[in-house]
């Protein structure tokens, strides 16, 4: 008889994975030194996943999960489109900082082609209130009629910038968190003429 999977050596593989992608990219990486990371047999790794890609495709799921539970879990339902964004802000570039190294894995599985659609929209899933309050705010003229896409790129670019400086400067990460946001709210918001 099999023996039962353990969640804590799931856990242990995906957070090796992270660990490994982190230092050496996702190509470069192959699954002798994930599970040497784990502390476990290669085959064990195996066990919890066919393949590589279906490791990756979890890991991309666990991290988007986790990162939309931050965000989504106190999120603001009513109020002022700003106070809202800004809330979103706080809480992306607290995680930012908070989890280096589970952000930049993130930036990867989010480019990665062996990533399925499957996955992309599981990820997607939680998020999609979000898109549904930036369509209003357009639609409302509270923003500026960019794509979607756009207002979410331009907002995680400088949410990273953000989180750079604020790494950087510990002394002043407050600052640069609000005039991150000011930035971006400036480039977004509709101003009237």
């Amino acid at each position: 008889m099999a023996r039962p999977k353990s969640d804590d050596k799931r856990n242990a593989l995906l957070l090796a994975a992270e660990q490994v992608f982190a230092e050496r990219g996702l190509a470069a990486a192959p699954t002798s030194a994930i599970s040497k990371q784990a502390g476990v047999a290669e085959g064990t790794l195996f066990t919890y996943f066919r393949t590589k890609d279906e490791l990756v495709n979890a890991l991309y799921r666990a991290i988007k999960l986790e990162l939309a539970d931050v965000l989504m879990s106190h999120f603001p339902r009513q109020g002022p489109v700003r106070d809202r964004l800004e809330y979103l802000w706080n809480a992306f570039v607290s995680w930012g900082v908070a989890n280096p190294q589970r952000l930049n894995v993130l930036d990867q599985l989010s480019v990665a082609d062996i990533v399925t659609e499957e996955s992309k929209a599981v990820g997607y899933e939680p998020f999609a209130e979000i898109e549904a309050l930036a369509l209003y705010s357009i639609e409302t003229q509270v923003l500026e009629a960019y794509p979607c896409e756009f207002i979410a790129a331009t907002m995680k670019a400088l949410a990273e910038t953000t989180m750079g400086f604020m790494s950087a400067f510990p002394d002043e990460a407050d600052r640069y968190r609000k005039v991150g946001f000011d930035v971006f709210w400036n480039g977004v918001a509709r101003h009237s003429a």
